[in-house]
């Protein structure tokens, strides 16, 4: 176990440089000014521009502003802003509610996906499980925009149930409208994957043993099929959780959170290079780790999984 575990551990170092190298690189490349976009409708002195260049290390070469950087993270310096903020203090106000808003989303995507996907797996054909797969097609095929304005009308503006855009601060309740709808557009995949190993599980010979062996459906049902049913939709939230950390730009956008993904967003349309690879590497670190995590938790679910 421990020899696996350093052996992930190990892997995370290329796959750091390697992401940290492409996004840098990417960024390097966006066409524009940087340093103009941050003057907006001004035009800056020739000498405020030169300074403000030389201060971000922006007259270098893209290969020497990316060993600077690197060198600056083993120092464990994420660097600064434009604005003239640490990197890392903004990450320290972003990440937190990033971090509320994935969980409470994954919460509400497993409680759907695995109750509603056992249900289906247990009444494979029936009218439930067919109404199910139709809805799960249409939230597959629905873009979250659309899911985030539906929710934000009849469950803000109609109903009044929650506030349209998250208030100054990113209150808990406030997140519980963008976590529905997280929560609703992931929860199909998991849905069918619980589903379909719900049904595959049913038909394996331990299972027909337990029901020989005199055992309860109640008995049956949560310990022998549930825990082995789990392994794809555990995989599959990981992977979510994961997205959810730096990829939910859309949703923080429309809802206005002031989390990773919005920061994100604003850093990559300023060319602010520091500022998106730092984040990129935080969330990249974060997910290798989450899905080490995942991997051990196989020999929870699954005893028959062992780690040499």
């Amino acid at each position: 176990m421990l020899r696996y575990v350093a052996f992930r551990i190990l892997q995370v170092i290329p796959v750091l440089l390697g992401t940290t190298f492409l996004i840098y690189f990417m960024v390097f490349a966006m066409p524009g000014d940087p340093v103009l976009a941050l003057f907006g409708d001004k035009t800056p002195s020739p000498a405020v521009l030169q300074q403000v260049t030389e201060q971000y290390n922006l007259d270098k070469p893209f290969i020497v502003q990316y060993l600077l950087y690197l060198g600056g993270i083993f120092r464990g310096d994420l660097g600064i802003t434009f604005s003239g903020q640490p990197v890392s203090e903004v990450l320290a106000s972003t990440f937190p509610v990033t971090v509320q808003l994935a969980l409470m989303a994954i919460v509400i995507e497993l409680v759907l996906a695995i109750s509603i996907g056992l249900i289906s797996g247990l009444r494979k054909g029936k009218l439930f499980d067919n109404v199910n797969l139709i809805i799960g097609l249409i939230l597959m095929s629905v873009p979250i925009f659309v899911i985030a304005f539906v929710a934000q009308y009849f469950l803000g503006i109609k109903w009044g149930l929650f506030r349209t855009t998250v208030g100054p601060g990113a209150p808990l309740q406030d997140l519980i409208m963008p976590a529905i709808v997280l929560g609703v557009s992931l929860y199909a995949t998991s849905m069918r994957l619980t589903r379909a190993s719900v049904i595959d599980t049913l038909n394996q010979d331990f299972v027909r043993t337990a029901y020989a062996k005199g055992l309860s459906r109640g008995r049956v049902i949560p310990v022998h099929v549930l825990r082995n049913s789990l392994i794809p939709t555990v995989t599959n939230t990981a992977t979510n959780f994961g997205v959810l950390m730096v990829g939910a730009t859309v949703t923080e956008g429309i809802f206005n959170v002031p989390g990773v993904g919005n920061t994100l967003f604003k850093a990559i349309r300023l060319g602010e290079n520091t500022t998106v690879v730092s984040f990129v590497t935080v969330m990249v670190l974060i997910y290798l780790f989450v899905n080490l995590a995942v991997d051990l938790f196989y020999a929870v679910l699954d005893p028959r999984i062992r780690y040499a």
